[in-house]
């Protein structure tokens, strides 16, 4: 597996668990963070871990 490609697994691995937080998780109270927004968070990190994959995979193409 290339580097592209573990980024990009890893990507939509992080998001999906950042999205399953922000829908599952609201009633969940913790004493230091709030589970959503830590969702949200995770989100935004995997969405950019996957468009990196994406790019490296397309700029390897070109090469």
């Amino acid at each position: 597996m290339g580097k592209a490609s573990k980024n990009l697994v890893e990507g939509v691995a992080t998001f999906v668990v950042g999205l399953a937080l922000r829908l599952f998780a609201d009633g969940v109270e913790t004493p230091v963070v709030t589970l959503t927004k830590v969702g949200v968070v995770l989100m935004c990190l995997g969405a950019v871990i996957a468009v990196l994959g994406v790019s490296q995979a397309v700029r390897s193409r070109v090469s």
